[in-house]
């Protein structure tokens, strides 16, 4: 069996989707303030020179901290049902329905939230690896719960689910230099949908 490997936003999608996601799961009040107090990271964040991790982490805080769970998971829930269908890749598609068709085991390796992701991944009968944000007593506390899923972290993350003497060969899809150490894994890696050198 062989394990395919792929990037969500920008790579299955044709866009970034969590900005999409939290400007509809954000409380409108906290959108409008928060779109003009985090207005300097985001700027830094275009400009190069706030890491992505860095913007997120600030975002999600200011954005769901004492929200209730189920009331962001609902949110995710329409947005992965009415929202995302409209911004997958038919390439994309087309290959994860190819590597399903093999019998190979594949998976979403993402920074994005589980809140979304999940119910999409589960839609199309696909292992997840993402980020997830912390909550207490049914409330979220806005910080992720634990590392982002980007970088490295998306390595050590797959290294962990798949042990690598498990499978024939290994398929790796990415599209921005936060892939670059997943796209290191495999033994086929593509980077914007072109074969580069990897594993």
């Amino acid at each position: 069996m062989d394990l395919a490997l792929f990037d969500f936003d920008g790579t299955i999608t044709d866009r970034e989707t969590m900005p999409d996601f939290m400007r509809r799961a954000v409380r409108p009040r906290r959108l409008a303030f928060g779109s003009v107090l985090l207005s300097p990271l985001v700027i830094g964040y275009k400009a190069g020179v706030v890491p992505g991790t860095h913007i997120r982490a600030a975002i999600c805080l200011f954005g769901f901290a004492g929200v209730k769970v189920e009331e962001v998971q609902a949110h995710g829930l329409r947005f992965a049902r009415e929202y995302l269908p409209a911004t997958l890749r038919a390439d994309a598609m087309a290959r994860i329905a190819w590597h399903k068709a093999r019998g190979d085991r594949v998976a979403v390796v993402s920074g994005g939230l589980d809140l979304y992701l999940r119910p999409w991944c589960e839609e199309h009968g696909l292992e997840l690896l993402c980020s997830s944000l912390q909550h207490r007593s049914g409330r979220l506390t806005g910080r992720y719960d634990g590392p982002q899923c980007v970088r490295r972290r998306k390595a050590e993350a797959v290294q962990a689910r798949f042990p690598r003497g498990e499978y024939g060969r290994v398929f790796a899809y990415g599209d921005t230099p936060e892939d670059r150490e997943l796209l290191a894994l495999a033994d086929e890696a593509y980077y914007r949908w072109q074969p580069v050198s990897a594993g």
